[in-house]
């Protein structure tokens, strides 16, 4: 007998790839045409597909409905995503480029990151009831790197190859690659310090909590993930040479290279517990240093596609698992305090503080490119990865209960707004430029216009003489406008004809080979400099000016 089979996985594949099939049929026009974010459009199907509409796309349905493992799920998610963004990022970047533009990269990650995690720290503080400010530094932690996803979609497209100089659109990614690793550091001083207050934490002092903070996190997760990048890195570019250039290696398998080193890496410094994010970044710039990989696949697109799929797929995923029943009054939140935390988050937390210190950071060169990377610096993917980090740390005794219930909405929250805010900019910008540029060329127009007719003579009363010129007859005759009447011939033999305008009693005086024509307002041959009255050859030879040639002076 034949029976439905609507299991979670065949309604998770369904959506998805229906999805990308129908919006990849429209996707030029979607994003070189009206310039939509393809993680806006894939957040909002989410959204639309998930839970709070349809609730055919419900990942918390595939778990079971436990938390933990949905957390789990959205933590190993999400830590793919960024380890293949961020080392096609170092890929994409040019030869030596972290460091020919360490003096930028240092700037942006130290005083910028640190001040952003400082604001947002306070804005969570001011906005969000019943926090210490031990704990709001945690929350603010987990928003306050850059996402490397949504940063490559804003930098890529027509918009971005044609408004955006390549230096800018590379300091940009490359920062945000490198700060979604940095991450850790500045969510960890707030957790080690929340630790301390454990019974079963070895140190319970400030200072044993900053020790372990220095040999764990920097020392072993930065600095040892950096190394090990840098290795296996060179070590894949080296291998990589050697079998190209003795054919051991072929064309699928070359481009499919960047995405097994990801893997690996992945694993392979995840076992050691370091900071595999921040590895990935680093070897997939060591891996093209010398920009021969770089220049190897430019002309293919697979590394594109890969991350095209990806990009969907998350957005999909978090737009389905937005917290909305927590967004109301839950734990003491309420929709203003977000929405006005969402408000100040996008205004402050970045913005401000590349301004300021633009003039040190050489990759900026003028204070629209600072304004420009200050403004995009999206929170996405790394702020949902880093709120999966603080539940999995923070204690589940009760002690910091008010903390884990607030921290995924207010992360949430603020993802989606990110996403919203910074995936409008460009079409709204786009907009208003259009709109601006419509608007002078009108305003050009019509100068114009004023212009030609400020020019023409002003106006005179009818029957009033404007003006009187001669104009060049055959000697033969001379003719009339209108009404004429034939006098005595003239001294060379023609006959001399005495013209009267039409409507008027003025006439038109002969003085030999040419006539006075007295330009009158009331309809008269049009006599601008350089006018000819055409002669047209009567049977008597007579040249006669035509009364159909003439032009109302208006």
């Amino acid at each position: 007998m034949v029976a439905l089979d609507p299991t979670e996985t065949s309604k998770a594949l369904a959506v998805a790839g229906g999805y990308i099939v129908l919006t990849g049929l429209v996707s030029y026009f979607l994003k070189e045409r009206l310039y939509i974010s393809e993680a806006l459009l894939a957040l909002v199907a989410g959204i639309v597909f998930g839970p709070l509409a349809a609730d055919v796309f419900s990942p918390a349905r595939w778990v079971g409905g436990s938390s933990t493992t949905l957390s789990t799920l959205t933590f190993e998610i999400t830590r793919i995503v960024i380890a293949v963004q961020v080392l096609f990022t170092g890929i994409a970047l040019p030869k030596a480029y972290l460091w020919r533009e360490r003096r930028s990269l240092a700037v942006l990650l130290l005083p910028v990151m640190t001040a952003a995690w400082f604001v947002t720290s306070l804005l969570v503080w001011a906005l969000i009831p019943d926090l210490t400010f031990l704990e709001t530094l945690v929350v603010g932690a987990c928003v306050t790197p850059t996402d490397p996803v949504l940063a490559n979609s804003i930098c890529k497209g027509r918009f971005a190859e044609k408004h955006v100089p390549t230096h800018v659109r590379d300091i940009i990614v490359a920062e945000s690659a490198a700060n979604d690793g940095l991450g850790y550091p500045f969510l960890f001083i707030g957790l080690y310090l929340i630790l301390i207050h454990e019974p079963s934490h070895p140190t319970h002092t400030v200072g044993g909590a900053i020790g372990e903070w220095i040999y764990n996190i920097v020392l072993y997760q930065i600095a040892l993930s950096c190394v090990l990048g840098g290795i296996i890195g060179y070590l894949a570019r080296k291998a990589l040479k050697y079998a190209e250039s003795h054919n051991l290696i072929d064309h699928e398998s070359f481009l499919a290279y960047g995405v097994a080193l990801t893997f690996f890496t992945l694993g392979a410094v995840g076992l050691l517990g370091s900071d595999d994010l921040l590895a990935c970044f680093v070897a997939g710039n060591a891996l093209t240093w010398d920009d021969w990989f770089r220049l190897e696949t430019a002309d293919h697109a697979f590394q594109d596609v890969i991350d095209n799929l990806l990009n969907t797929a998350v957005f999909l995923y978090i737009g389905a698992i937005l917290p909305w029943s927590e967004f109301g009054n839950f734990a003491g939140l309420s929709p203003w305090r977000l929405v006005v935390l969402g408000i100040l988050v996008m205004l402050l937390r970045r913005l401000p503080w590349v301004l300021a210190v633009g003039k040190f950071i050489p990759a900026l060169e003028t204070w629209r490119e600072a304004a420009f990377a200050g403004w995009f610096g999206p929170i996405g993917v790394g702020a949902v990865f880093y709120n999966q980090v603080a539940l999995e740390t923070l204690p589940d005794d009760g002690t910091r209960q008010h903390l884990r219930d607030v921290i995924t909405p207010v992360v949430s929250f603020l993802v989606l707004t990110s996403v919203i805010v910074h995936g409008i900019t460009v079409p709204i910008g786009k907009g208003f430029q259009t709109a601006r540029s419509r608007t002078l060329t009108l305003t050009r127009s019509l100068a114009t216009n004023a212009d030609l007719v400020s020019r023409l003579p002003a106006p005179v009363p009818i029957g009033t003489v404007v003006a009187q010129i001669e104009v060049p007859v055959p000697a033969a005759a001379v003719g009339g406008v209108a009404a004429a009447s034939a006098n005595a011939p003239d001294e060379q033999g023609g006959r001399t004809r005495t013209a009267c305008a039409s409507g008027t009693s003025t006439p038109l005086r002969s003085a030999g080979p040419s006539v006075a024509f007295d330009l009158l307002r009331d309809g008269l041959p049009d006599a601008w400099p350089g006018w000819q009255p055409p002669a047209v050859l009567s049977e008597t030879g007579a040249g006669v000016v035509q009364a159909s040639q003439r032009k109302e002076l208006v």
